[in-house]
């Protein structure tokens, strides 16, 4: 096992996308708060120079499309894990032409791609948690169950997990990796709870960032950006 934690929680490359104006007002939302672009794409310009000049990562920049308002949310799009890239097939069906993109990004990185084809399996990667042990998968109104057996079967090293999403859109909506063994789990006052757990955390350097205009259309910040940990050989 320790084989597999190996290079756990380092980088390489990011592949992010920019924001189309029609985020604002044709992005799926639970909510009907309204956008304020300008801030928005400001937000996701500061989110993105984080990724390449604090954390050092290589940033593959897709262009927006305008017919795909949620595109920016790449992180739905695919699974990545080591050399392995899974193309998701997203809950939602106005999403669905957001994999192409990703797929050549992943493609041009020289991922061995594989694709969930399934009609009926759903999966976006906002309900995949990697834990560098194992997998989670929220089973929500975005992804299913075939969708989390088609993930196991890409990912054969390691074991999948479900987990129930009965409230909000996905797994990580309301958790994430925090460190090697280390899942913070937030939303109001557990998330200022989760904040004084990264603050104690002597070996890592804590970031803060603003999401407060794509949080209006669900967006977290694992979200914004696919991280890719690339062996120079392959």
């Amino acid at each position: 096992m320790a084989g597999l934690m190996a290079g756990y929680g380092h980088y390489t490359h990011a592949v992010v996308r920019g924001i189309p104006a029609s985020l604002a007002k044709e992005a799926l939302r639970s909510s009907q708060t309204e956008v304020d672009l300008a801030k928005a794409v400001k937000e996701h310009e500061a989110y993105v120079e984080v990724l390449r000049t604090r954390l050092g990562l290589e940033v593959v920049e897709l262009p927006a499309d305008e017919s795909l308002p949620d595109c920016v949310f790449v992180e739905d799009a695919a699974v990545v894990c080591g050399d392995t890239a899974l193309i998701t097939r997203p809950g939602a069906e106005s999403r669905r032409g957001e994999t192409e993109a990703m797929k050549g990004a992943l493609k041009d990185l020289n991922l061995n791609i594989v694709e969930m084809t399934d009609e009926n399996a759903t999966l976006d990667g906002g309900d995949v948690l990697f834990t560098g042990r194992e997998f989670f998968v929220g089973l929500s109104k975005r992804t299913n169950q075939r969708g989390a057996e088609i993930l196991a079967d890409a990912f054969k090293d390691y074991a999948v997990s479900t987990v129930p999403v009965l409230d909000g859109l996905h797994l990580k909506s309301f958790c994430s990796m925090g460190g090697p063994g280390l899942i913070v789990i937030g939303s109001s006052e557990p998330a200022q709870k989760a904040l004084k757990v990264f603050e104690k955390l002597k070996d890592h350097m804590l970031i803060p960032v603003s999401n407060l205009e794509k949080v209006k259309v669900d967006g977290a910040l694992t979200c914004c950006s696919v991280l890719i940990n690339k062996k120079a050989n392959i």
